[in-house]
């Protein structure tokens, strides 16, 4: 068919362009979690081919606001240059976080599924996928790709019975950010190593007692509003006394430890630190670009690329303050290991082959094809490919290479699959509400924990 010699052509004769650094404007971190469901060259011809008879000639894809590809206007000319090569009309809706699952699950209820869906494995894994909503891309998947693709980003895009609910697109690994212009007035600059950018746990203390001396206030807030951005609280818990949050096999929760119990009482105790009911994630980015906070939890290489919210470029608050970004703190001798952040396509089953057809042709053109350089320089992170179809993929953004230079190497397993995710989620957050408001530490951990055991054994 007509993509794949595009694909060809074009692969033995144009050089693939790097990660580029763009700006994004997600309304929320990119790693909330569902409730469970009920300018590229164009190519030389003057018109698009048609589809092969067995191929729909148009789809429906929806994105949630994962990186740059929740800003319509940087998607729009990958997208045109698809339907170019290709002759699918593509149809696309951009997700917000605050009511995309709705969305989605009222669709699927609807039998109006869209075809194709961009997000992380927590929704097309853990949640459609398993209830069987998705497709099994499996088929697409072949020992080239498997050796071309990070093995935890197709673990992460594959269910425990080795189905492929998710093409992998890019990942990143999250981390904290703290205001060193603030730091280097606090006289604190001597506990941030800018070289391996890790920090032990009574640097990070020291440094939030100088914050805290020097300007009063919260220098760093637990926040606990809901689920958004939740992966930095739990990496901020999880590391300071290193322990797991849930099982090797994914199908326990395991909070109730010494460690996490241990975090939660010196945290709480923390002068400069405050557990905020009324902050979600991106309230919490929102108040550290403004500068109220001198650190944040949530935090990630789009974030450090270009603050999105406040759009004031690169590493810089509202106030030109330099942002510098930090591993999660550890005990002494320990490494840090961060949050994982996996993205990429699926495809819903509605049942339509020639749908199905087509959405699979936009997956292998976004996900494994020189393109896919191009949708990484729109998302701000990291392709989960070393190579696509036999050509590097890598990044021409400075700033992103010394970032994933910095930071991949603690990038830490995808435990977000774990059975129950959805219902764990809310239990961490009313966790720390509860810790922040008073509650004995230890018998709420211990609590909390089991009502999210309960969620994954039901």
């Amino acid at each position: 068919m007509k993509l794949r010699k595009t694909l060809a052509m074009l692969l033995a004769t144009t050089m693939v362009v790097g990660l580029a650094a763009c700006g994004s404007k997600p309304s929320e971190p990119v790693s909330s979690t569902p409730a469970a469901p009920p300018a590229a060259s164009t190519p030389a011809a003057s018109t698009p081919a048609a589809p092969a008879d067995n191929v729909a000639d148009s789809i429906t894809v929806w994105v949630y606001p994962v990186g740059g590809w929740g800003d319509e206007a940087k998607v729009k000319p990958l997208i045109d240059k698809f339907t170019a090569d290709t002759g699918i009309k593509v149809n696309m809706e951009w997700l917000a976080y605050a009511d995309g699952d709705d969305k989605v699950n009222s669709a699927l209820t609807g039998d109006n599924a869209p075809d194709v869906i961009m997000e992380g494995p927590e929704r097309l894994v853990a949640n459609w996928g398993v209830n069987g909503h998705m497709v099994d891309l499996s088929d697409m998947i072949d020992a080239t790709d498997r050796q071309e693709i990070l093995p935890a980003a197709l673990e992460a895009g594959t269910s425990a019975d080795g189905k492929v609910y998710l093409y992998p697109m890019f990942n990143v690994a999250h981390c904290m950010a703290v205001n060193y212009t603030a730091v280097k007035e606090a006289g604190a600059e001597a506990n941030i190593d800018l070289e391996t950018r890790t920090w032990t746990v009574e640097q990070f203390d020291a440094t939030v007692k100088a914050l805290h001396d020097k300007f009063g206030g919260t220098v760093a807030a637990v926040y606990c509003a809901g689920q958004g951005g939740d992966q930095g609280t739990r990496e901020l818990i999880r590391n300071r006394y290193g322990t797991k949050l849930t099982n090797a096999e994914h199908t326990a929760y395991t909070w109730n430890t010494p460690e996490v119990i241990n975090a939660l009482t010196d945290l709480k105790n923390m002068p400069g630190i405050e557990f905020d009911a009324s902050l979600a994630g991106g309230d919490e980015i929102a108040k550290f670009y403004q500068g109220v906070l001198k650190m944040a939890f949530c935090w990630n290489a789009a974030q450090q690329l270009d603050p999105n919210s406040a759009g004031t470029g690169e590493g810089k608050t509202l106030t030109g303050d330099e942002i510098v970004y930090m591993c999660f703190p550890t005990q002494e001798g320990k490494q840090p290991e961060e949050g994982s952040g996996v993205w990429g396509l699926g495809a819903f089953d509605t049942g339509d082959d020639a749908r199905i057809a087509a959405a699979k042709q936009f997956i292998k053109y976004m996900c494994d094809s020189e393109n896919c350089a191009q949708a990484g320089d729109i998302s701000n992170f990291f392709s989960c490919r070393s190579m696509a179809e036999g050509v590097e993929i890598k990044s021409s953004n400075p700033l992103l290479v010394e970032y994933y230079s910095k930071m991949m190497p603690y990038m830490g397993e995808y435990y977000q699959i774990t059975k129950g995710w959805a219902g764990a989620r809310t239990e961490w957050w009313n966790m720390l509400q509860r810790v922040g408001a008073g509650d004995d530490i230890a018998e709420t951990v211990a609590k909390y924990e089991a009502n999210a055991n309960a969620a994954a054994a039901g």
